[in-house]
Order: structure tokens, then sequence, then C-alpha cells
């Protein structure tokens, strides 16, 4: 390629990254006019995760953690930034690739903003818009290269009309983008909405924790795990903003009353409060999704009872503001378990980011047959006639928790110093109670910890095990045994499709 093609190629290139620039920026400010839910890159983002194979999704959430929605953002940018790169270049040449490839974007974000669960009516416009936008944007950019021959030499004239075009449309760009954040932001009014929360007193309060709950040892996870620490594993790429003004629970379905509860309703009914762990089924051996925390909420039986459910109706399929699905066997809230539907967590109201205004909270089940967060609809129904998000995708449809225990402190690849040391971690079986807890070092016999004290069965436990630790490399593992004599299984299983299953074991070194 001469010079002068590569000059070319190189300025195409520009133009078409500022051009989607400009698209992006456009989408995202009329997404910002409608509902943040229709910008085509959560659009896209949320097909892509709906589309995921399990094990694809396992490998993420194992190896991000909870930043594996930045990470999919950042890779669906950059895929953006190499496809415009090409269609930039190719559009010197032959402007009608370029203009093709703008339109083929722009369709992709329109098809998946029109096929999403929870998609309405004008969410494919932004992406629509976007397209248009960059497509005129790339046009003009260009325009002073596809006057000429694509062999001509390059005049000054031609390459400051570009640039000029290139500093244009990427200030628009940006005004675009920044306006629409700006729009997004006044529009949602959410945390002005939880700052005017005040919860009322419950009815029934927790009792103070027992003077035992949590064990002096340093590493140890505390038993209230607080708010700004509390795991978060959804699907939401942008988190619903819900006002209490807007909010809406509907019950219905094989129920004898229809009901509908405004945030007035909600806060008006008995509220009871209790010590809680949660857990997701997507947590490891030994992983940290796990967390325990002081409820506020109605409970969700007596919502039930008020309805009416038919004695047929065995599953309750909730939903959330963003479209997710989520069933939960409607015996389990009704056997006298404190399933609540929750709106306060650790004395405050519960963070935008676990479900304000109200979530569903559920003992001894695992998060994805239970948590539904964003909480607006109740519907009773049948297995055999539905399927909720994740049993769609092969997870069991039940999700008992299974009976687990971690190693908090030592951590792996820890050096520590001869002589007593404090082996220390947490212990979960929600709604059936942790009842022992056994360490062992290097295969050998096991040893029973010291349990703490905890206020209910539904929580996690603390425990301790003293080691005279000696010089040398040690594997130290724990099991635990809940309080129907069930004992944690050794055999290591991965959490799909019912939860993660196996011993927890950590390696360390002393002297």
């Amino acid at each position: 390629m001469s010079g002068v093609g590569r000059t070319r190629t190189l300025l195409g290139a520009l133009a078409g990254l500022v051009a989607a620039g400009v698209a992006l920026g456009v989408a995202e400010l009329v997404a910002a006019l409608l509902r943040p839910e229709a910008s085509p890159v959560v659009a896209v983002g949320g097909s892509v995760i709906d589309a995921t194979p399990t094990w694809l999704k396992d490998w993420a959430v194992t190896t991000f953690g909870t930043n594996d929605k930045p990470v999919l953002v950042g890779s669906i940018l950059a895929v953006l930034v190499l496809l415009a790169l090409v269609t930039g270049a190719l559009a010197v040449r032959h402007s009608g690739a370029g203009l093709a490839g703008v339109a083929v974007l722009g369709l992709a974000g329109a098809a998946a903003a029109a096929t999403r669960p929870e998609g309405r009516f004008l969410d494919p416009l932004p992406s629509v818009a976007g397209a248009v936008a960059g497509a005129i944007a790339l046009v003009l950019v260009l325009r002073p290269l596809t006057e000429h021959t694509p062999d001509a030499p390059l005049a000054d004239e031609s390459r400051r009309q570009v640039l000029v075009g290139l500093l244009a449309a990427g200030s628009v760009a940006v005004v675009a983008g920044t306006f629409g954040r700006l729009v997004t932001r006044r529009r949602e009014g959410v945390t002005a909405s939880r700052a005017a929360v005040r919860l009322p007193a419950p009815v029934a309060a927790a009792e103070p924790l027992p003077r035992g709950t949590d064990l002096p040892v340093d590493g140890l996870s505390p038993f209230t795990t607080p708010n700004d620490d509390f795991y978060r594993i959804d699907t939401a790429l942008v988190v619903p903003q819900v006002r209490t003004d807007d909010w809406e629970l509907r019950v219905h379905g094989m129920v004898d009353r229809q009901l509908r509860l405004s945030w007035r309703d909600l806060l008006a009914r008995d509220l009871v409060e209790s010590d809680i762990t949660l857990t997701c089924v997507s947590n490891e051996v030994g992983g940290s999704y796990v967390g325990n925390a002081r409820w506020l909420g109605a409970r969700l039986a007596d919502l039930l009872a008020e309805a009416g459910v038919h004695a047929d109706a065995d599953m309750v399929l909730s939903r959330s503001a963003d479209g997710m699905t989520i069933g939960t066997p409607t015996a389990v809230p009704m056997d006298g378990r404190d399933a609540l539907l929750a709106v306060g967590m650790n004395g405050e109201p519960l963070p935008v980011t676990h479900g304000f205004p109200c979530r569903m909270v559920v003992p001894g089940l695992y998060g994805y047959v239970s948590a539904t967060k964003w909480l607006v609809d109740l519907e009773l129904t049948r297995f055999d006639q539905a399927e909720a998000y994740w049993t769609e995708r092969g997870w069991a449809e039940r999700g008992p928790i299974r009976t687990m225990s971690r190693i908090d402190t030592p951590r792996t690849f820890d050096k520590l110093p001869a002589g007593r040391v404090a082996v220390a971690g947490v212990a979960w079986a929600q709604h059936r109670g942790i009842e022992a807890v056994e360490v062992r070092v290097d295969g050998g016999a096991w040893q029973p910890a010291r349990l703490a004290d905890v206020p209910s069965t539904d929580t996690w436990r603390q425990w301790v095990w003293p080691w005279d630790a000696r010089p040398g490399a040690h594997t130290l593992e724990v099991r635990a045994t809940d309080a129907d004599g069930m004992t944690q299984p050794e055999r290591q299983r991965d959490p799909f499709p019912s939860g993660a299953t196996g011993w927890h074991a950590v390696t360390v070194r002393v002297g």
C-alpha cells in the first residue's frame, strides 16, 4: 500500500471510531430520555448474558467475581471499537460498505433491545437513532477523501477538513454522551426516594445477638456482613432504579383474590426482623458469595394467605423490575420460616444494588430460586406450567442450600510461626443449622472445632479450632455436619446445577 493509501486508511479508521462515538453518544442520550435499559450497550449485554452457556458464566463469575459486568461491558466496547476502525477503513474506498457496517451495528442493537424480556415498544429507537447519527458523521467526516480517487494525492486542505470533521464529530459524541448521563441521573431520582424512606419499627424485633456470636479471631468473617461488603450476583448491567412512588407489587395467578400493594401498603403491614444468611448457588467451595444480614420485611406467607393460594399452585414465580424471573416452591415460604418481602437491611432501607425498594429473602434456598431483587410481581403457578430464568438454563428447580463450611483464617500460602494458631471460619446450612464442625491436618484424625452461638438455624455459624502448628508445609481441611445429621461430603462438585459440594482446604507453611 502506498503512503497515500496508508494515510487514507488511517484517517478512515479514525473517522469510523469517531462515528461510533457519535452513534453511541446519541443512542445513550435517546435512551436516557426514554429509559436507561433501552441503551444498546445494555440491551446487547443482556442478550449476551442470556445466550452465554452455563459453563462460561460460571467461569466468568469465578474469574472476575463481582467485576464480571464491567468486564462484559468493556468487552462489548472493545469489539465496537474494532468494528468501527474496520468500518471506517472500508468506507474510504467503498462508502456503501461503510454505511452497511453502521447499519448492521444499529440493527444488532435494535434487535437486542426489541427482544429483551422486559422490552418496550420504543426500546429499539436509541439504537436506530444512534446508527443514523453515526452514518451521517461518517459520511461528513470522510467527504473530503471520497470526493477524489483513492490513489490521488491528498491535498493539505483535504487533510485539514478531515481533521476538523474528526474534532467536530468527537465533540458531538462527548456532549451527547455527557448530556445523556446527566439526564439519566436527573430522571432516576432513586437516591432521593431511598433517602426519604423512614422504616417503621417491626412488630417482631430480632433479639440482640448472643454474646458469643462473634468470635474474637483476626481474619474471621464478622457474623453480620456490612451492606457494602455483601456479595452481589445478578444479571443487571444497569441497576434498576425504582422509586417508592412508582413501586407496586402485584399478586396474581392461581389465587382466589388478586392483590396490588403500593409502597405505603407494604410498610403498613406487620413487619418482622430476622437474621438470615443468603448464599449464591454459584458459590464455589471456599467461595465468598455468602453473607449474613438483619432483614426487615413483611412475611410472604401472610400475603399469600391473604391472596388465597390454590392447593395445586406449587410455584411462586416472582419477577424483578428488569424482567428477571425466579421460581420458588410455594410450600417453602408457607412452612413457618421467616420468608420476607424485605424493605430493610442491617437497620437501613435496602441498598439500591440489593433490591431497593423491595426484595425477597427466603432462608434455606439458594438465591436463584428465592432472592428476587427489585421485586414487582408474584404469580402463583406450577413448575410444570412455567419456567424461571435459571431453570430454563438447566439449573435445578428447587435449590435447597447444601451444608458447607469454609476456612477464613489462615489462608492458602500464609506463612505462620510455629506454635498455637487459631484456625477459624464459618459454616452454614440455613434452616437446618450447623451441629458440628471438624478440622484435620494433613489427612489425620478429625478434630472438633468450637462453635459460636447463633440466634437461629437460618444463619451461618462461626467456628474456631486451636492448632499446635509445627514447622513444615501443611494442609488444613474442614467439614460441617448439620442438625439433620448430614455431613458435608468430601467429593468436590461444581455449582451447576444445584450447588457446590466438597471439603474446603488451605495449604500453609509453618516456621
